[in-house]
């Protein structure tokens, strides 16, 4: 099991992001599209775990500082440095072989999001600001990866909402360092020093302004409303907004942000949000009715 813990598996649901483009490209019911992604998401899923080990391996001395990294394989003692570098190995070789079978596109992406993920593991993370835009660029990278595997475009306003939403959580996260800073007196990491609770919350309000007019302005917009053939979309502000406020919730009242994959799983209003707004896109991709669902 702490094998397995040294991937974080946990971590993978992120890169379902690669199927967002084929979903808004109405194709998700394609078989052999859906097969493709399947061994995109496993390549990428493979690369993305023998970061986190690396990740791990370099920052062993302090996790073992931290209240919640400390429990972790390498940090614990659990897994051995000669095995984590096994298994990273084992993923990166892997990972790179099916990312190749996929496209060599496809590959050429992900082998960016590794270059990037390892300079920031070996030192960029150290610096303010860039540590959470290169966090955020991992998710915009996932979302052309998977536009490239399923051989679908993939639009601006697209990549624009899932930097915006990456950089609203990153924010969100580093706020947490700082709160176990302040209450602990010991630096989590060291980008936490350009960071203090007043310029986090500055910026966590100033990007959740930004993604609601951002997404206000996408389901406004000529070329939205011709491809879903309503102008209506934006009732479905109503879920972005709620989620959106119900992270804020998490954050400022709660100070509970950590982790944004942990409040995936366990926070039934944010999980509530999420399905009601899928739904109601599915509804205006999938259905076959000539009306809107809006309408």
């Amino acid at each position: 099991m702490q094998y397995f813990k040294l991937l974080r598996p946990s971590h993978w649901v992120k890169n379902l992001f690669l199927y967002i483009p084929l979903f808004f490209a109405g194709e998700i019911f394609n078989l052999s599209k859906i097969v493709e992604l399947l061994i995109g998401f496993m390549a990428f899923s493979l690369i993305a775990s023998s970061i986190y080990i690396i990740n791990d391996y370099k920052d062993i001395e302090a996790d073992r500082n931290h209240p919640v990294k400390c429990k972790r394989p390498l940090a614990s003692g659990a897994v051995s440095k000669p095995a984590a570098l096994v298994f990273f190995a084992v993923c990166l070789i892997l990972g790179g072989i099916l990312a190749f079978y996929v496209k060599p596109k496809f590959a050429f992406v992900v082998g960016i999001y590794f270059v990037i993920n390892v300079l920031y593991t070996f030192g960029l993370k150290n610096i303010s600001i860039l540590d959470i835009l290169i966090l955020s660029t991992g998710f915009v990278l996932r979302i052309k990866a998977g536009g490239i595997a399923a051989g679908v475009a993939v639009s601006e306003w697209l990549m624009i909402m899932v930097f915006l939403l990456a950089l609203f959580m990153a924010i969100a996260k580093r706020r947490d360092d700082v709160i176990i800073k302040d209450q602990s007196g010991k630096e989590m990491r060291k980008a936490s020093k350009g960071y203090n609770m007043d310029f986090m919350n500055v910026m966590l309000a100033l990007v959740s302004a930004v993604i609601i007019v951002a997404y206000l302005m996408y389901t406004m917009a000529p070329e939205t409303m011709t491809r879903f053939k309503t102008y209506r979309l934006y009732y479905t502000c109503l879920f972005v907004i709620g989620g959106l406020l119900r992270y804020l919730q998490i954050t400022y009242v709660e100070n509970n942000t950590g982790s944004p994959t942990k409040i995936l799983y366990k926070d039934r209003f944010i999980q509530l949000t999420i399905l009601l707004w899928v739904l109601s896109f599915y509804v205006l991709i999938y259905l076959p009715t000539n009306k809107s669902f809006f309408e």
